[in-house]
């Protein structure tokens, strides 16, 4: 590839283009953590590798750095696949095809997986460096971290000394997180029947919307192509006899759907087009500022797959017409910070079940346990039930922090300014190891990145830099 070999700083981005030539999505981390297991052994560094494909690695302080306390870095190793519609790489297979374009890199046609890709390149850098000075350095990259947190909960920290931990996977240079919210991702499956209706298929593609990241975009109004499928069904229910036979859209729980497909049989195909092209265009209006590129097709299906009766295809449509989705409340404490919500991001048809999988994000455990009995409630009133995997608590605020004044003080001799402390609602693993470490001193960080989880992810290449110099002047400083 060699696409970045001018860059600076030459080792991070080297790391990361090799890190980008293997796939590594979600559920996917194999390679990547064997990328990185011989990344360690080539340079003797001691490492911790499991079943999960997390793994530790573990380089000893440099001469008059021993007594420091040593510091964990950590990032996670899977990103969010999401392609460009017609893209034809097969992302489970193939690398990515990465481009330049002045300050900002990004991916031809995919997510580029900065997020958190940026931080394995990073971390791997200072490990490969023998000339800088630093305390013990415990690197911790987990797996599956985009549909849970599932490395982060799976992951034996007996290695680790360390109690100062640097968290990689922020996204906004010059702001450090220091508090986020906790989760659980949720799973409404609803049992459906099928059986023969005489009448005339469609199908209808909603399509071109906006999409992005349902932590760190929920609160600026961005459709959600789930749920505004679920209103066009019900409006063309409304106007003619209906049989749904399958609806699917988004690909992950935390990225707010851009795309969703169904496939219906009508017995009155003029009325249902109509219905549906008139509901599409109130909904372009109501969502012109947020969503300007909102369209619906549809188009003849003549398909061999039987459509659900109409008891199921009622309670289908009425499951996606009533799920809650979206903020829910907004913290009372801190001006503009999104509380409690809750995204729809998978929604997929089998042949005898519907099943829409959802974040669950709150900052207050008795909010999420809230969204977790209603989304119970309305699925088991529809005959279906709800699970709940993958939960994990939030992170507090601590107001005394060593490593928080540390990185500050360094920021502000880098910068000239003083970094912007604050909560954020998105999920962070640092949650996760606050709960097996005790007593962890945590700062979420990293260089700047754009539209991630989307197709239009970039990262910008000068942040990169200096979020680099950054790290290597704060573990100068610890000591």
């Amino acid at each position: 590839m060699n696409v970045l070999e001018h860059l600076e700083p030459k080792k991070v981005f080297q790391f990361f283009e090799e890190m980008c030539a293997i796939p590594h999505g979600s559920g996917n981390t194999k390679g990547v953590s064997d990328w990185c297991a011989a990344f360690a052994r080539e340079r003797g560094l001691e490492y911790h590798q499991d079943e999960h494909n997390n793994i530790i690695i573990i380089k000893e302080a440099t001469p008059g750095y021993e007594q420091a306390t040593p510091v964990i870095l950590q990032g996670h190793l899977d990103m969010v696949c999401q392609k460009e519609a017609g893209c034809l790489k097969d992302m489970e297979r193939e690398g990515l095809n990465l481009v330049v374009e002045g300050d900002f890199l990004r991916a031809e046609g995919t997510t580029l997986g900065g997020d958190n890709g940026i931080a394995v390149a990073l971390t791997l850098a200072l490990l490969d460096d023998d000339t800088l000075a630093h305390p013990r350095l415990e690197a911790v990259f987990t797996v599956d971290e985009e549909i849970g947190l599932l490395g982060a909960a799976s992951i034996q920290v007996t290695p680790l000394q360390g109690r100062e931990m640097i968290n990689l996977d922020s996204e906004d240079e010059g702001v450090f997180t220091v508090s986020c919210a906790g989760g659980t991702t949720a799973c409404c499956t609803l049992p459906v029947s099928r059986a023969a209706f005489p009448g005339v298929g469609l199908a209808l593609t909603l399509d071109g919307l906006v999409g992005g990241h349902s932590g760190l975009e929920i609160q600026k109004g961005r459709a959600n192509a789930n749920l505004l499928m679920g209103r066009i069904l019900y409006r063309m229910a409304e106007v003619c006899d209906l049989r749904l036979v399958r609806v699917d859209g988004g690909r992950k729980d935390n990225a707010i759907p851009s795309l969703c497909q169904a496939v219906v049989v009508v017995d009155d195909p003029q009325r249902a087009e109509e219905a549906a092209r008139e509901l599409a265009a109130a909904m372009g209006n109501e969502y012109a500022a947020a969503d300007p590129g909102l369209t619906l097709s549809v188009e003849p299906w003549a398909g061999e797959e039987l459509p659900m009766d109409e008891d199921s295809t009622r309670r289908a449509v009425c499951l996606l017409m009533c799920l809650p989705n979206g903020v829910q409340a907004m913290s009372q404490e801190i001006p503009g910070l999104v509380q409690t919500s809750l995204n729809l991001g998978i929604l997929t048809t089998e042949e005898g079940t519907v099943s829409a999988s959802f974040s669950v994000r709150s900052a207050l455990d008795s909010q999420k346990e809230m969204l977790k009995q209603r989304l119970a409630c309305l699925t088991g009133q529809l005959g279906g039930q709800a699970s709940f995997t993958g939960e994990y608590t939030g992170w507090q605020y601590q107001e005394h922090s060593p490593l928080r004044e540390r990185m500050t003080q360094v920021f502000r001799q880098q910068y000239g300014r003083e970094p912007v402390v604050e909560a954020i609602h998105a999920g962070l693993e640092c949650g996760v190891f606050v709960g097996k470490l005790p007593g962890l001193d945590c700062v979420s960080m990293g260089p700047d990145l754009r539209e991630v989880h989307t197709p239009r992810e970039r990262l910008s290449i000068s942040s990169v830099e200096r979020t680099w110099r950054f790290l290597v002047e704060v573990l100068k400083e610890s000591k």
